[in-house]
């Protein structure tokens, strides 16, 4: 019988490549809010290591890597996701604002299983945290939201909203009148059941909605508490990094804060303003989503609560997505592999 050091060397698996194309193909919005909300829960429980994050600027933009461990239908995932952000890109380069590619492993064994285009991963997984978020945070019944920013993320955290809650009026906004038009032409052939308006005037909106998104690169305060009336649940999706800013501190200092990951948020998000105006303490936020999730904490305790999620990106959230695109991607034809290791 050979020793282990004898053993004939196991020829690994062929690793999945997938392009854009391949993974919009395959993952679904609704796919991803599942994903994105068992990634929450073992977070909250405790039960996976705590997800890493690493940044590094450059001088039009910025790289960070966000990587997580966690189970999915039986079996342990590592994920890394490497992300370009380069918020003039469109106009200078016509390149997108976010490029990137996330590596799929398994866990077990160290095995790669695959390379996937990060741009749907990151879009989609973005609008299923909002999702699972506003399942456990915005009042049952939530009729209309406004949506700040109308680009390719505006349209997803749409859809997303649209999974999870009754909407029957959404307001679409943006500082470009031409993206809002657009993100209401394609989302109202979608569901022709609800009502989708252009606005020109953001507050206003705001003012008149149960739920508020705002997924834009501002890095200014735009966002103020006269904007938002009680029992609003307020997503807060477009700082994710130090520089970035949508929502005025005195919004978060007045009401309840949920992080994705609480040392995130101080670190890169919303949180992070609040804490450097003096006006927030970290231990003023006493919860993020996944212990809300995990049900170690409560979610919305009244209809008049104004409840702030702070969305920096969770790692786990990409771990998540990159296993429910590969459940499908192993068994498609499609599919490109290539081999390593040989």
């Amino acid at each position: 019988m050979p020793t282990p050091a004898q053993s004939p060397r196991r020829t690994a698996d062929p690793v999945l490549l997938l392009t854009r194309e391949d993974v919009a193909k395959l993952l679904t919005i609704e796919d991803c809010i599942v994903a994105v909300e068992h990634a929450f829960r073992f977070y909250g429980e405790g039960t996976v290591p705590p997800p890493g994050i690493l940044g590094t600027h450059v001088e039009h933009g910025g790289f960070h890597i966000k990587a997580g461990v966690m189970p999915f239908e039986g079996r342990l995932f590592y994920a890394a996701k490497t992300n370009a952000n380069f918020p003039n890109n469109p106009t200078r380069h016509a390149l997108p604002t976010i490029q990137g590619v996330v590596l799929l492993f398994d866990a077990e064994r160290g095995t790669p299983l695959a390379i996937l285009d990060s741009i749907e991963i990151t879009s989609l997984r973005t609008g299923a945290a909002t999702a699972v978020a506003a399942k456990y945070l915005a009042r049952k019944d939530s009729k209309v939201a406004t949506v700040i920013g109308c680009g390719t993320q505006g349209r997803v955290q749409t859809a997303a909203l649209l999974a999870v809650l009754g909407l029957d009026t959404v307001y679409a906004y943006d500082v470009d009148a031409d993206r809002s038009a657009a993100l209401v032409a394609e989302m109202q052939a979608k569901k022709p059941s609800v009502r989708f308006e252009a606005v020109t005037d953001f507050a206003e909106a705001a003012r008149k909605s149960d739920v508020v998104v705002t997924c834009t690169t501002a890095t200014k305060p735009f966002l103020l508490s006269e904007h938002v009336r009680r029992g609003t649940f307020v997503a807060a999706v477009g700082a994710d990094n130090e520089d970035k800013q949508e929502l005025d501190a005195r919004l978060l200092v007045a009401n309840r804060v949920v992080p994705d990951v609480t040392q995130q948020a101080a670190t890169i998000g919303e949180v992070h303003h609040a804490l450097e105006s003096g006006l927030m303490k970290i231990e003023d936020v006493m919860v993020d989503l996944g212990q809300i999730v995990s049900g170690r904490q409560p979610g919305r305790k009244s209809d008049d609560e104004i409840i702030i999620f702070d969305s920096t990106g969770m790692g786990l959230q990409d771990v998540a997505a990159a296993c429910a695109v590969y459940r499908k991607a192993k068994d498609a034809p499609h599919v490109n592999r290539i081999t390593l290791n040989t």
